[in-house]
């Protein structure tokens, strides 16, 4: 019978499969609804200093197999976000993440901090929004001094959320060397841009916005495999996964788990299990008894 737990960053998941930041938003119900759906563990929206309202609508676009958003880093702030996430954490069956988005490294050494003490497990340092107070990508110099910050803070884990530039893999081996603990791979792609021809503007409300569901998939896989190739750390590969299959690529790429965020948009909640017996399936089927006899597979 196929064993599917992972041990990620020291924290035992019953499976690889995690809900990324920003798809539930802080709220509890919602948050550990998505555990009892399966869920290996959760993530919070990510969150800044003061309440953050995002962009207005249409900020979401359906593409066929791809979705195109700009929802602006909405969010609460972080004071309304850790009373919601303790909640999360309290009523929860499986690991809660925190994800903060600052705009300089004191400020996300101040968010981790506050986070933190909510009781999460982990934190996750969001480095790669698009619209992350109108910054494309943090530089090498910038990412290992928000790692150093926030590890001279926090004593739980730290993962780094980053975007898929042409950086990528010196971004997240500065990462490693400044002591995070695990790297989320990747972020959405863009931005990019749908036109409406009849008026000639853009559709989305801040024009441009960046790109995930199944489309990107192939894309996002290569900047994991790129990513486990070169950092020691765990890697949570994330980027168009909805399906079993998806995600066992993401594991034979050399990803410890793997984030699912558009997957509950085009599969439900139910998204959870759904991927997780599928794994077991695959499993069962070739005779693989854990996780860890197809773990990065594609790196031999």
């Amino acid at each position: 019978m196929a064993n599917v737990c992972v041990s990620l960053a020291g924290i035992s998941l019953r499976n690889p499969t995690v809900l990324v930041a920003g798809i539930m938003g802080t709220n509890a119900e919602l948050l550990c609804r998505v555990g009892k759906c399966g869920a290996g563990a959760v993530t919070g929206i990510s969150c800044s200093l003061e309440p953050r309202s995002g962009a207005v609508n249409p900020c979401l676009l359906e593409l066929g197999g791809a979705l195109l958003n700009c929802v602006g880093l909405a969010n609460p702030g972080v004071e309304a976000y850790c009373i919601e996430l303790s909640k999360a954490v309290g009523a929860s069956d499986v690991p809660v993440f925190g994800s903060v988005a600052g705009s300089s490294v004191e400020e996300f050494g101040l968010l981790a901090e506050r986070v933190a003490a909510a009781g999460v497990v982990a934190v996750e340092l969001n480095l790669g929004a698009h619209s992350c107070f109108g910054r494309r990508v943090w530089n090498l110099e910038e990412i290992g001094k928000v790692v150093e910050g926030v590890k001279s803070r926090v004593k739980k884990p730290v993962f780094v959320k980053l975007a898929p530039s042409l950086g990528l893999v010196d971004n997240a081996m500065v990462a490693e060397a400044a002591g995070a603990d695990a790297i989320t791979a990747v972020h959405s792609f863009g931005p990019g841009m749908v036109i409406d021809v009849e008026s000639g503007t853009p559709v989305l409300s801040s024009r441009a916005g960046g790109m995930s569901g199944p489309a990107i998939k192939p894309l996002a896989l290569k900047c994991v495999y790129d990513v486990c190739s070169s950092v020691e750390i765990p890697v949570i590969g994330t980027g168009g996964v909805s399906t079993g299959r998806d995600a066992l690529e993401m594991i034979m790429a050399g990803a410890t788990a793997v984030g699912i965020g558009s997957g509950v948009y085009y599969r439900g909640a139910s998204v959870f299990s759904r991927v997780e017996n599928e794994i077991k399936s695959f499993m069962n089927a070739r005779g693989f008894s854990s996780l860890e006899e197809i773990r990065g597979l594609a790196l031999k």
